[in-house]
Formats: C-alpha cells, structure tokens, sequence
C-alpha cells in the first residue's frame, strides 16, 4: 500500500508526506509534524502537529493498493480573528516586508483576501488600507461615509490592488490563528507603568502578552474583561466579548487605547505557554 497526502492551496500542489508500508518521507513545512495513524485495516488519518496557518487548505489522500487506486479530498480551514495593526507612530508606516515582520512579532501573519473577507461579513470596518498576504492593500467597510470610498459605495473591501512592496507604506491586516497557551488579566496588582508590567509577568511565570495572542484569545476563547493592560508592543488595550455599560462600544471587541507614554499606569496582560499543542486530525476515509 502506497498513500500519498497531498495539500491542494490556491491551486498549487504540495506534497505533504509519501508513505510505502511502515517507510515515510514528509516535505517542505510538514517535515516533522505529520504522521499517519491507523486504527483499522483501510482506516488511516494524518495527523498534523502545531498547526500553522498556511495549513489550509484542500487535502487529497491516495491510496494505491495493487492494481486499485482510490483518492479522497478534504478541506482545512484554520479558525482565526483578522486585526488592523499600525505603527506607535501612527497610521501608514510600513512597507510589505515591514508589515509581514509586525504581524509576526505579533505572534501572527498576514492575512489573506479570504480571511478579510471574512473578517468583514463578521462586521469588521475599518478605514485605514493595509497590506494584504498577496500583496495587495485593501480595508473593509461595513457602513459606508465619506473619507471611506465615500457614501455612495455599497459597503465590501475597498482595494489599493497591488503596490510597491517596497516603496509603499500602510498599515497591516494580521491573522491570529490558534491560541497555544493562556492569556490572562494579572490579577491583585497595583497599576503598573510599561516596564513595572513587564517584570509583573515574569514574576508570575508568564510573558507579556502580544497583540495578536490577546485577539486569538478574545475571538477564539471568549477572554472577557473591562480592565485595560499593558501589551508587549507598548500598546494598552482590553478584550470585551458581552458589551456593557462602561466597557466601551456596544459592540464586541477589543478595545484600545492607542501607545500611551510607558510612564502611565494600568494593568497588564500575561501569557504564559502550554506544554502540549493543538494536534489537526483529518480522516480521509
């Protein structure tokens, strides 16, 4: 038996893993982080360790045994929260690379058209253009008014189309897809300045968390709390899942204060890591 899971992403294939009897050879990314597992003859799964957003995608599973040849596709698609990021120096201050770095320092990536797209069915609006994955600069808008393509467009993804990656600077859309840990408001402290936060984490065997790790856990964990912290970017901000009186907008969201001085005092935001990862199963057959 010789089964071949293939990835199929924005139609281009890419070999996952090639397996002969108990023999397997894994590829690009996947190296190391996929094995088969079966539970019955003629019941096998891949098994994808620490997934990682360009995981998604269609899967294809080959099965040749003797002279019979069957084949299986399934889809791969990472749950997530698309947010804006900007500089501490206000909006349109990086170029691609620039923005690909920040999202990543984030603790995220660039986000696909697919993924603002989404983003903006779920209500995101946001008038500030930023950097796509593909290279392109875009920015959602549910409510349309003038400054924001103007009044008299339906609402949709406003698009720059491709740019100078180079040359051009704007903001960035980023993706935070998994949450690998846990994001927690550092309780019984007095207010902190930005460096006092940081030390408060450490002591309480965590990290300050990151922009894209509180978004993850807001969107994808239900983190919910009033009080504004500390981030490790500079930046203090607050997640709000049940909108209430005196916690902001009446929408869900996080909410932020922008990069106030580092002298100013609030609260913080921890994350501290979890020994073991998010483990993707697929069953092709």
């Amino acid at each position: 038996m010789t089964p071949q899971v293939s990835a199929d992403a924005f139609l281009k294939e890419t070999e996952v893993m090639v397996a002969m009897g108990s023999r397997h050879r894994s590829y690009g990314s996947f190296r190391g982080r996929v094995r088969l597992r079966r539970s019955a003859p003629g019941d096998m799964s891949l098994v994808i360790n620490e997934l990682q957003v360009n995981d998604t995608g269609r899967y294809r599973c080959e099965v040749i045994d003797g002279l019979e040849d069957d084949s299986v596709t399934v889809d791969l698609e990472l749950r997530g929260v698309v947010f804006p990021y900007y500089s501490q120096k206000g909006r349109y201050h990086y170029n691609f690379f620039r923005a690909q770095k920040e999202c990543q320092d984030q603790d995220a990536t660039l986000a696909t058209f697919e993924q603002l797209f989404t983003a903006w069915e779920e209500g995101l609006d946001w008038c500030n253009a930023g950097w796509l994955a593909d290279g392109t600069v875009q920015y959602p808008i549910t409510i349309p008014r003038d400054g924001c393509g103007g009044k008299n467009l339906a609402p949709g993804l406003r698009s720059y189309g491709q740019r100078d990656r180079v040359l051009h600077r704007y903001d960035a859309f980023c993706f935070a897809a998994s949450v690998k840990g846990t994001v927690y408001f550092l309780e019984n402290t007095t207010k902190l300045n930005f460096t006092e936060a940081i030390q408060a984490c450490s002591s309480d065997g965590s990290q300050i968390a990151k922009v894209g790790q509180l978004y993850a856990a807001w969107k994808l964990m239900g983190l919910d709390h009033c009080d504004a912290g500390w981030l490790a970017d500079g930046s203090v901000r607050y997640p709000i899942t049940k909108a209430r009186a005196n916690c902001g907008p009446s929408q869900p969201g996080v909410r932020s204060f922008g990069f106030p001085p580092q002298y100013l005092k609030f609260g913080v935001y921890c994350y501290r890591s979890m020994l073991c990862f998010n483990v993707g199963q697929i069953k092709p057959y």
